[in-house]
C-alpha cells in the first residue's frame, strides 16, 4: 500500500497501551503493568532513567519487541492481531545511525518508501519532500558519509517520514549532538508535529521536554509513576528556583532566610531555593540587610529536572 491505513474509527488515540508487560528470557521484568493513552496531534514525552522499560515500551510498540501480555493498538488497529496495517501507521528513529553511509540521502529515501509498498515515482516526488522539509536537498545526491552529525539525524526523520505516519517514535533523536543542532532539530519537530502527525519523544534531555512536549509520562523500574500534562506536572512542584545575579562579590557568608535555600553558583550569583508560598520581598529584604544587592534575577530552567528526581529518587535524570 502506498498510504497508510484508515484507523477503525474517528476519536481513538494515536497510542493505546493497556496493562502492558514484558518478561525476558533471563527473568527481567521490563514492563509490569503499563498503561498510557496518547491523543491524535500530540507531542508526548517518555522519559526514565536508563533500564527504565522506555526502550521495550518502543520495542514493543513498534513491533521489534514480543510482549508478555497486554494490548497496544495505534489509532485503533491492534499491533498484534494487524501488525502489518499498525505498522505502516508508525515511523520509528532509533537512537543509532542505521542507515548505508555509502549511498546517498535521496536513495535512502526512496528504497526505504519501497519496502513499505510506495511506488517508486511516488517515492521519488516524496523524497524531495522530505528532504526539502529536513533543509538537505542540496545533499541529495552527496554520500551519506560526508554528512554532518546533525545532518544525519536530520536524514533518519526524513526517511521515517517517507511512509507518511500517523505516528512517529523518536529514541533519544538528539543523543550527542550539540546544543545548536540540538536546536535545529527541535524545529524540525515542532513543524512536523504541526502538520498533524503525533510525536512521541524518550529523551534525557529533560529541558528537550519542556520545550518540545505537551504531555508525559515518567517511567521508572516497569512502571509508570507519573502522566498527564506537562504544566500540571510542573505544577505539582511546591518549590521554585531563582538565580540572582548580584552587584559586585558576595559575602563571605550569605544570611540564613528561613525557609529558603541560598547557595553560592558562582562569585557573582546565588542559587535561591524557596517555596511557592513565600513573598519574594522578604528574600530581598534580608539579602539587602546583609549588604547584597540584587542587580537581576531569572527562573531557573530545571523544574523537570526536580520532578523527574522526586518521583524516581534518581540523581543522574539527565545524560
Amino acid at each position: 500500500m502506498s498510504t497508510a491505513p484508515t484507523p477503525d474509527a474517528p476519536g481513538q488515540p494515536a497510542l493505546s497501551i493497556r496493562d502492558l508487560r514484558k518478561t525476558y528470557d533471563n527473568g527481567v521484568e521490563a514492563l509490569k503493568g503499563v498503561s498510557l493513552d496518547v491523543s491524535p496531534g500530540d507531542f508526548y514525552a517518555l522519559l526514565g532513567p536508563n533500564g527504565a522499560g522506555k526502550s521495550t515500551l518502543i520495542g514493543v510498540t513498534s513491533s521489534l519487541v514480543n510482549k508478555t501480555s497486554g494490548e497496544v493498538r495505534i489509532f485503533g488497529v491492534d499491533i498484534t492481531a494487524r501488525r502489518d496495517e499498525a505498522m505502516r501507521l508508525i515511523g520509528l528513529v532509533p537512537q543509532e545511525i542505521n542507515f548505508n553511509m555509502f549511498e546517498k540521502p535521496f536513495d535512502i529515501c526512496v528504497n526505504y518508501a519501497g519496502f513499505y509498498g510506495v511506488p517508486r515515482e511516488q517515492a521519488r516526488a516524496r523524497a524531495e519532500q522530505v528532504l526539502k522539509d529536513a533543509q538537505l536537498w542540496d545533499k541529495a545526491d552527496k554520500m551519506s558519509r560526508t554528512l554532518s552529525g546533525g545532518m544525519k539525524r536530520r536524514l533518519m526523520i526524513a526517511r521515517a517520514m517517507m511512509t507518511q505516519p500517523r505516528l512517529l517514535i523518536l529514541d533519544e533523536p538528539t543523543a550527542g549532538v550539540d546544543i545548536e543542532i540540538r536546536r535545529g532539530m527541535w524545529k524540525t519537530l515542532k513543524e512536523i508535529n504541526a502538520a498533524g502527525t503525533t510525536i512521541i519523544l524518550t529523551t534525557h534531555y529533560l529541558e528537550e521536554a519542556e520545550s518540545l512536549c505537551r504531555n508525559l509520562a515518567i517511567i521508572d523500574k516497569g512502571r509508570i509513576v507519573e502522566q498527564g500534562p506537562m504544566k500540571a506536572l510542573l505544577a505539582k512542584l511546591d518549590v521554585e528556583g531563582f538565580l540572582l545575579d548580584i552587584d559586585g562579590g558576595l559575602p563571605a557568608t550569605l544570611p540564613a532566610i528561613a525557609g529558603a535555600t541560598l547557595l553560592a553558583a558562582d562569585d557573582h550569583t546565588i542559587d535561591l531555593e524557596m517555596p511557592r508560598s513565600m513573598d519574594l520581598n522578604g528574600v530581598f529584604a534580608a539579602l539587602d540587610a546583609a549588604g547584597v544587592r540584587v542587580r537581576s534575577m531569572r527562573t531557573k530552567t530545571n523544574r523537570l529536572e526536580e520532578l523527574f528526581v522526586r518521583l524516581t529518587g534518581n540523581q543522574e535524570a539527565a545524560a
